[in-house]
């Protein structure tokens, strides 16, 4: 199968192939083998031949790709198939052994090629005395910060930047403190009349607080109990104004029989309560996907896959072993949302077809996966769905991301090679050429730049669509930059409302207001330049580091 953009083809070069030689098609047969097979003869098969078979040619027409971590080590050495993009960690007590030992266990997830989230809300706040030696308590944030100079010094894998989540609970005492940990644009660096955020602008990778790592409040049913009595804790509001104007900290929502999920993955789409939990990551392309009977066998297919996925991948360390056989957590999400939406002349947002499209995807992911794990006598998994950001798996199979809107029609997207080398294409998005060929005009076609200004719009179809996800959404809500017309002080109690109003039925929410961090990966182009300047690779000279980590492959 060929891919449908040069942008896809240079990025499977580039990141995933094995030699200069492979193929798409050699590669999916590898995952398929190497998962599901009897690897090369030296172990039995987890899945039927019919289904490996039909496995490898949906694969081969991009309508399920996994992880990147799946598409990365299959067919490598066989005592190390990291295939797991990411692990959830807590701390679990507030000693100083705890404190060393979830470090440890932060390295050694780091080491694998995969990112980490982690919630430290069990830390005592800051000034607390310790009776065991009299001192005080240092609070949460310096273990963020620890961590965050483990992911600085920690590459993943060994080729490429660390991917870091962070969280706290609302209520905590230094939730405040947490609040403004990246407000880079405040912070002076000693005498020099420079703010770090400045420094950031000409040297990306000058170190500065928890520049590694997201940030988000955790949100309980304390917050929705306030809210029903008509109360807006002050709190919420000042992380509504953070995040409208720096993106962080984010919103972890956690509510009724989820309370207690806490933990996330780097891209927040996976939620468990257990410390040393995995994600295991796959996406349905419904926009390579033409009718509802074939969604349905692709939904099941996939599902087995990632089952089988449970019992073939390396781990790190015991704990997470033990914490996979009793969760068994699957994480089948989707791609090429929005580009389904676009074939049959839906606007962005929720539609009776998609409905129906989306029941199937819940029933069938669970009895496929269900069935799968009784035929091996495993436990069934506590979570079936999650919808991953797919940033570069979508790039190969040329279309939208996740449930995110097409981001620009034309755009130029930053790429890292070797572990040390950026290199950067323009291309104009599949989906959009698509329809451009089909007589719609560029500037006809809904963007997330357009979405940009009804915020509203975008957080409801989150809404919608997690109806039918048990675990988390990974989306980006694109917002004008901060003290722009439409996103501004004015703008703040506004949008509080609409977040509290979507809340009790979100697992999270994440914000990037335009500009407000250094080193985005994409970057939007005219569509005159993009026509000219199309498939040609150039050199980034610059030292911005790209800040998606483990999101985008």
């Amino acid at each position: 199968m060929t891919f449908r953009t040069t942008l896809g083809e240079t990025v499977f070069k580039q990141k995933y192939a094995s030699n200069q030689y492979e193929q798409w098609d050699d590669r999916v047969n590898t995952i398929v083998n190497d998962i599901c097979g009897n690897r090369n003869g030296t172990t039995h098969h987890i899945m039927a031949k019919s289904d490996q078979d039909h496995l490898a040619h949906v694969m081969s027409k991009f309508q399920v790709i996994p992880g990147g971590r799946y598409i990365y080590y299959a067919g490598r050495d066989p005592s190390a198939l990291y295939i797991n993009n990411c692990y959830l960690l807590r701390l679990e007590e507030d000693t100083r052994e705890e404190w060393s030992a979830v470090t440890q266990r932060a390295m050694s997830c780091l080491m694998t090629g995969g990112g980490i989230g982690i919630d430290v809300s069990a830390a005592r706040p800051s000034g607390r005395q310790l009776r065991r030696t009299g001192g005080v308590a240092s609070g949460p944030i310096p273990l963020l910060y620890t961590i965050n100079e483990v992911g600085r010094n920690v590459m993943q894998g060994g080729s490429r930047r660390s991917a870091m989540y962070g969280s706290l609970n609302w209520q905590h005492e230094d939730a405040r403190q947490f609040m403004t940990l990246k407000n880079w644009h405040m912070m002076p660096i000693g005498n020099s009349g420079m703010m770090i955020s400045q420094a950031k602008e000409q040297d990306f990778n000058y170190p500065a607080p928890l520049d590694m790592m997201n940030i988000s409040l955790n949100y309980d049913d304390a917050f929705l109990n306030a809210l029903e009595n008509k109360e807006m804790p002050d709190i919420f509001m000042q992380n509504c104004r953070q995040a409208l104007m720096t993106g962080e900290p984010g919103f972890s929502f956690n509510f009724g029989d989820k309370e207690n999920e806490t933990l996330r993955n780097a891209c927040t789409e996976i939620s468990s309560e257990n410390d040393s939990d995995v994600c295991n990551l796959a996406s349905v392309n419904m926009a390579n996907i033409e009718t509802i009977e074939e969604f349905k066998s692709v939904v099941q297919v996939a599902s087995k896959f990632l089952v089988c996925g449970t019992l073939r991948g390396t781990l790190p360390y015991e704990k997470v072993k033990m914490v996979r056989e009793k969760n068994r957590r699957l994480g089948l999400g989707l791609m090429g949302l929005h580009e389904w939406l676009l074939k049959r002349g839906y606007a962005y947002g929720m539609c009776d077809e998609l409905k129906r499209w989306l029941k199937v995807y819940k029933d069938e992911s669970e009895h496929a996966a269900n069935e799968h794990c009784d035929r091996f006598f495993v436990s069934r998994p506590r979570g079936y769905r999650a919808i991953a950001p797919t940033g570069t798996i979508s790039i190969l199979a040329g279309t939208t991301s996740g449930i995110e809107p097409i981001y620009a029609v034309a755009y130029r997207r930053r790429y890292l090679t070797d572990g040390t080398k950026w290199k950067y294409q323009i291309s104009i998005d599949g989906t959009a050429e698509s329809l451009i060929q089909r007589g719609i005009a560029p500037d006809k076609i809904e963007t997330a730049l357009n979405l940009a200004a009804e915020p509203e719009r975008r957080i409801k179809f989150q809404y919608d669509v997690q109806k039918y996800v048990d675990h988390a959404i990974s989306s980006t809500l694109n917002i004008p930059s901060w003290g722009t017309e439409l996103n501004n002080e004015g703008t703040v109690d506004k949008f509080a409302h609409v977040v509290a109003k979507y809340a009790h039925g979100l697992r999270g929410l994440t914000c990037y207001p335009d500009g407000s961090r250094g080193g985005q990966p994409i970057s939007t182009v005219p569509y005159e330049e993009a026509i000219q300047k199309r498939g040609v690779v150039f050199e980034d000279n610059s030292d911005e580091q790209c800040l998606t980590g483990v999101c985008a492959i």
